[in-house]
């Protein structure tokens, strides 16, 4: 059986003297692992198709029910994320966080769109680091089922909550007065600026995603939330995330409200 495909690679793993392993993501298959015989050789004309954030043409022939690559054509390397040590460290998260999020052979087209924006935003676009990273988080996670409830207070109802902020654990919206009404768990302290741009990322035009303006303190708050909100719910770290943040000096705390 033969396969041809765009695909965007998440993971390259090294094995035998000359192979490598891959996780890619495609348009109709979804999440796929295919065996690159040969590529780590000097020459070989896959090489670069076969490598971490590389959307590339491949032809698949599948043997003993695996997928092995045939042919691989780089059809946009992102350049400009490859030559930026934060910029690399930042679409390797990206990669990381899709291949939990998505289920082997089940087509997720939003994520992978998603995706492959976040890395165009990183590589073309004069946006912050920051934002790309927080508009993408919560925007993955509301693709993979795990959209908080923004609308309005989950206590008293009110859609601009005084002190608003956001239980972790519920994924809940609040007042912060409302917050004895709910569960343990930790919430995390909103700004007005920084709810309108949350219901902005849920709710927006997925092709204008990253195109907010939001001011340093509140666009901080978000962030802090995204990432606090994303491991929460997944359960789990990500050793790109930690390699991201070891580029940085400063100590980055979360401002939180328990």
């Amino acid at each position: 059986m033969y396969l041809t495909t765009t695909a965007l690679v998440l993971r390259e793993v090294e094995y035998k003297d000359s192979d490598k392993l891959l996780t890619v993501l495609t348009p109709e298959q979804g999440k796929l692992t295919l065996s690159a015989r040969g590529v780590r050789k000097k020459k070989d004309a896959t090489a670069a198709a076969c490598q971490v954030l590389t959307w590339a043409e491949f032809t698949l022939s599948q043997r003993q029910g695996r997928w092995q690559v045939k042919e691989a054509v780089t059809q946009r390397a992102f350049r400009g994320v490859r030559e930026d040590l934060d910029k690399l460290a930042l679409g390797s998260y990206f990669a990381q966080v899709t291949e939990t999020l998505c289920e082997e052979e089940q087509p997720e087209p939003e994520l992978l769109a998603l995706t492959l924006n976040a890395l165009h935003a990183l590589d073309e676009m004069s946006v912050s680091l920051t934002q790309v990273k927080t508009a993408f988080e919560w925007k993955a996670m509301a693709l993979a089922g795990y959209e908080p409830m923004v609308g309005e207070c989950g206590v008293c109802g009110c859609e601009t909550p005084e002190a608003p902020c956001l239980h972790l654990r519920e994924g809940v919206l609040h007042c912060k007065g409302c917050r004895e009404k709910l569960g343990e768990g930790v919430s995390m302290p909103l700004t007005g600026a920084a709810l309108a741009a949350l219901r902005y990322i849920m709710w927006g035009n997925p092709k204008r995603l990253f195109s907010f303006t939001l001011d340093e303190p509140s666009l901080r708050k978000l962030a802090d939330a995204s990432e606090a909100y994303l491991m929460t719910q997944l359960e789990r770290g990500f050793h790109t995330l930690d390699f991201y943040k070891s580029l940085h000096t400063e100590t980055m705390t979360y401002d939180r409200t328990t």
